[in-house]
């Protein structure tokens, strides 16, 4: 029987450009799948290579790493270079082809720079844009058809250049009114609503997704419970695994947010989370909680923690190989970055 640590269901953020001291002995303790990186941790296309490259060293098996490149205002590459259309501005743009150039280039620049994993596409639909749902811009469009197209051929054409993608955020922040990035949105729609409207797109993209995100977002009508979505079983074991059928891995959003550390202690929270039915857990900017996390998890059951290693074993044989770093290679997909750009905004010169 496997011993676990906890950490086998962990990505965890790091605090800077380089790999410290501290970090690194709580990497080296707690063995994590993974890692997220953040504006905070990008300089310069070289420092970023070499950062992933350092991480991947810093743990015994393949490492996940991961990021948010969806386009637009979500762009953490921006950094230091051309900052890629949203994926609102693709969608009215109504050039499918542009959002599949969109997902090739986006998959060539991540492994360009050692990720393997990107947390996109967003697969909410934009209601109403008057929502304080931290969804502005970064929808593929106002109805679950144009989601479905748009959001399946950037994340298909993204999948061909080796990057694993992630469908966002289940159940929906669609109809939230409130920034889970500050407190717990609730949605009162029923099973039916979301059937006919928020859940289509899921549903039909899910052959296309390696990874769902779970958000933190409650809907009372079909969890009385009062749990946000990533803490309960009736919304992931229950709806994605039994209904859906969906034998992928998810990943919980940031188990830092208001969403969840305004109501919950982040190692108990991180436990329920597993507990429903979730695989791996970000934990983005609690770096310092990230051992107390990892001994709550490892006293999760013996058969739950199996069966969410066993999907993350799956996914891990999957991860790609990488290529050597050229800048030659970057500035090339810099300037491809431009060239959509200016396709999809024409009045709109890049920086």
């Amino acid at each position: 029987m496997r011993q676990f640590s906890g950490g086998e269901f962990i990505v965890m953020g790091i605090p800077g450009y380089t790999l410290d001291e501290a970090t690194a002995k709580i990497i080296k303790e707690v063995q994590p799948a993974g890692f997220i990186l953040f504006a905070r941790n990008i300089k310069d296309p070289q420092q970023l290579r070499k950062l992933t490259d350092e991480l991947r060293a810093s743990v015994k098996e393949e490492p996940i790493i991961t990021i948010d490149q969806e386009g637009g205002r979500v762009s953490r590459l921006k950094e230091f270079m051309n900052e890629p259309p949203s994926a609102q501005q693709l969608a009215e743009r109504g050039d499918i082809d542009l959002i599949k150039e969109h997902g090739t280039i986006t998959g060539k620049l991540l492994r360009l720079f050692g990720f393997n994993l990107n947390l996109a596409p967003v697969l909410d639909i934009l209601v109403d844009p008057k929502n304080d749902n931290s969804l502005k811009n970064r929808t593929y469009g106002t109805s679950a058809e144009e989601v479905i197209n748009n959001a399946r051929a950037f994340a298909e054409h993204m999948s061909k250049e080796g990057i694993l993608n992630c469908g966002k955020h289940y159940p929906g922040y669609s109809n939230a009114n409130v920034d889970p990035h500050n407190d717990l949105p609730s949605v009162d729609r029923s099973l039916e609503d979301l059937m006919n409207l928020e859940w289509v797109p899921f549903v039909k993209v899910l052959p296309s997704l390696d990874l769902i995100m779970v958000g933190h977002v409650n809907y009372p009508q079909i969890d009385p419970s009062g749990y946000p979505a990533t803490l309960s079983r009736k919304m992931v074991h229950e709806t994605l695994r039994e209904n859906w059928n969906f034998k992928g891995c998810t990943i919980t959003d940031d188990m830092d947010m208001g969403a969840i550390r305004t109501k919950y202690g982040s190692a108990e929270s991180a436990a329920m989370a597993l507990r429903a039915g979730n695989d791996l857990m970000l934990v983005c900017h609690a770096v310092d909680a990230v051992p107390q996390i990892a001994k709550a998890l490892a006293e999760v059951p013996q058969e739950i923690k199996e069966e969410a290693f066993a999907r993350i074993q799956t996914l891990r044989a999957r991860l790609p190989k990488l290529p050597a770093f050229s800048m030659d290679e970057f500035h090339k997909l810099d300037e491809q970055v431009k060239e959509l750009r200016n396709k999809t905004l024409p009045a709109t010169a890049s920086r």
